[in-house]
Order: C-alpha cells, then structure tokens, then sequence
C-alpha cells in the first residue's frame, strides 16, 4: 500500500522547487522600474506598490511550500499509510469509511496549515494597508462558510471519484474528467445565483446615468445587458473592482460599490466596457473550453502517474492524498501558462473597450487610479509578471489602451 517515490515525483517538485525559489527570488529582488513607469506613477506609488504586494507573495509562496512539504512527508515516509491502518482498527468499518474518515483527517490538516496564512494575508495585512473593513467575527463567518463549501463539494467528489475508480480501473480518468467539466460549466452558471450572495449583497444599479450608460454600451456592443449589479464590498475592503460571471440567464456585471462613490462616471464606464467586451469576445466560453481541455490532460497524466505510484490505486484510501499532491504541483507549474492566456484576454477586452467608449483618457485615468487606489505592483519583475500576473500591469495596459485609441 506503501506509495512509491519515483523520477516523476523527483521532477515534479525539483520543478515546482526551482519556480518557487525564483519567485521567491524576485519577490525580494525586483530589479530596476522600467522609465516610462514613471510617465503614469511617481517613485512613491511605485514603492508602496512593491512593499503591499511583497508580503502577499511570501505568503502565497511560503504557503505553497509548507502544503507540498507536508504532502511529501505524509505521503512517502509512510505516515498516510499508518493513519489509514489507525483509522481501519479504531473506527471499524469497510473501505469507505476509512476513505471517508482519511479525506476528513487530510483535509483538517491541510486546512490548518493554511490558516495562519490566510489569516495573514485577507485580514491582517489588509487591516494593516487600511483596505479592510471586515471585523475578526466577520473574517470567521466568511471562513467559514468557505471552508464548510469546500468540504462538502471535496466530500462528494472524492466519494464520487472513488466510486468511479472502482467501476472502471482502464478509464475513470476519462470518467472523472468528464464530470468534473461538467460540473465546472454547472458552477459557473450557478456560482453567482447561489453561492455569492452567501457573501455579499447584490442590487441592480438604479442611478439614472449609470443605467443609461449601460444601455448605450450595451447597444453598441450588441450584448442583451439589462442591468448591472451593484455588489457591497464596502461591507469588507475599501478596495474597488469590478468582474464578469456567470453564463446564459446567470450572466452577469458586478461592480464594487466603492467603484461608484469613489470614482467619475466616465472612469466607471470604462470598467463596464471592458466587462462588457470579455462577453463580446466569447472569454467565458473559450476559458471553459480550454479549462475542460486541459481537465482532460491532467486527469490522464495522474491516471499514468498513478499506476507507477500507488500499488492498489482503487482501493487504498492514500490516493487522496497523492491525487492532492499532484494537482497541487501542477497546478503551480502550471500557473505562467494559464496566466498568459488570462492576460491576452485581458489585453483584447482593453482593446475592445476602447473602441465602445472612444474615450481613451477616461480609460487610462481609470488604470492609473485602481493601481493607486488598490496599492498594486505596476513595476513587477518580469518573472512574476509571467508567472502570477493574471492581468497585464498597469502601464502596459495604459499602452494598449493608447495604441488602441489610434484606430478610432
């Protein structure tokens, strides 16, 4: 039952190693601001840009570390198997009591390794930079309602995956792949009616101006957007943004209340165009599509991996625990690949954008003010920018939008 160590796990993680050492690396070494940073923001934004963004990044790394740490631990010196056995002798029971009771157990552990960064990182060091509104009884409510979600959809699916391995042991990796992109395109057009109002309120906008505004765009964008949603972060961060979710009759713009009192009108119709262009150019469906694609891949690699790892694969309770190793390496290593992709989107809804509006001041204001106002990193290194920027920077996203406005 005792999993084995072998080549791909030793490269796998000397992999997931190098990548953390150099983000770690240029986490504390940025290197040198570009000059025309510069043209946008002054030497003091920059800085308190780095010095905010900097203890987020330790702590995401760190928390990446310590997790694969543990699992490697728990996994290959044969503590997981030794659980198992406590487990099979003291509560009795079949296979699927055990399997129940070590997904508890793993997961508890994982969960208390991550908290104190967690804490760190959404309550601490927000309270600290002043972007927080949240008291430490609300922090706990938030976490967990979370935590109580993703025990109760990591439950059903390990006992639905395991039901799956036992039913077909040549393809429950294909089984498996399949359900879990079905359900990805269930959560997203669920996830906005269901589970985040559990979080937050959410109210159509009734101000005359905006909603006026968001008819013109949406004629000229040819989208069928009624309205948009007025979401209260001011009940959590003093932070502003705004997103896109959800599909069919679920989709939706959600803007930040903060975004209304705190910024122009022309600024915040800059921020419903770029919404309104990722849903012009399909970004909700071409992610889905690539997200299953890639689901596919994974499932089969682990299949592969799995069969050279786990002696009884189907019937041993410690797969759980190398199947969260995997796609935990992965999807690391996996991250610059992923944020590429989330970055181009980005830049072609920026494009877009511009061309909705044709008010290329208001957008490169808009830039200028949410990087201020929200403390981000413009200057980043270029090895964070490619691995962990899901959004291009600000001043390379202020040159697309001028490039951009030269067309109109």
């Amino acid at each position: 039952m005792q999993p084995r160590f072998n080549m791909i796990w030793l490269i796998l993680i000397a992999g997931v190693g190098v990548f953390g050492l150099l983000y770690l690396w240029f986490t504390f070494f940025p290197g040198k601001v570009a000059p025309d940073t510069y043209i946008y923001f002054n030497v003091e934004q920059v800085e308190r840009g780095r010095q905010h963004s900097r203890a987020v990044r330790l702590a995401y790394i760190f928390s990446i570390f310590v997790q694969v740490a543990f699992l490697v631990w728990f996994i290959f010196t044969g503590r997981a198997v030794a659980l198992v056995r406590w487990l099979e002798q003291t509560a009795g029971g079949g296979f699927w009591t055990s399997l129940l009771l070590f997904f508890l157990a793993l997961w508890f552990f994982l969960q208390f390794i991550n908290l104190p960064f967690a804490l760190f990182n959404s309550y601490f060091w927000q309270h600290w930079w002043g972007f927080s509104t949240q008291t430490m009884g609300s922090w706990w409510t938030d976490y967990i309602k979370e935590s109580s979600i993703s025990l109760i959809l990591s439950a059903a699916g390990v006992l639905i995956l395991f039901g799956l391995m036992s039913r077909w042991p040549q393809t429950w990796w294909l089984a498996a792949a399949a359900f879990l992109s079905v359900w990805i395109i269930i959560q997203t057009f669920l996830w906005p009616v269901v589970v985040s109002p559990l979080f937050n309120r959410f109210t159509p906008a009734t101000d005359p101006a905006v909603t006026a505004m968001v008819r013109e765009l949406a004629g000229k964008a040819g989208l069928p957007v009624d309205e948009v949603l007025i979401m209260d972060a001011s009940s959590r961060t003093t932070r502003t943004n705004a997103y896109y979710a959800g599909l069919g009759s679920t989709k939706q713009i959600v803007l930040y209340d903060t975004l209304l009192t705190e910024y122009p009108l022309d600024e915040v119709k800059a921020v419903v165009a770029h919404e309104m262009a990722h849903w012009q150019k399909g970004h909700i469906i071409k992610g889905l599509i690539l997200g299953i694609l890639g689901n596919f891949i994974l499932w089969y690699l682990l299949f592969l991996l799995l069969r050279v790892t786990v002696p009884n694969v189907t019937r041993s309770p410690v797969t759980w625990a190398v199947i969260m190793l995997f796609f935990l390496l992965t999807s690391f290593a996996g991250s610059p690949l992923q944020n590429y992709i989330s970055r181009r989107m980005e830049t072609e809804a920026d494009r877009t954008s511009v061309m909705l509006t044709g008010d290329v001041p208001a957008a490169v204001r808009l830039e200028i003010d949410l990087a201020t106002g929200n403390l981000s990193d413009v200057a980043p290194a270029p090895f964070v920018q490619w691995f962990s920027y899901s959004h291009p920077p600000a001043p390379e996203r202020i040159k697309t939008i001028e490039q951009a406005g030269k067309k109109l």
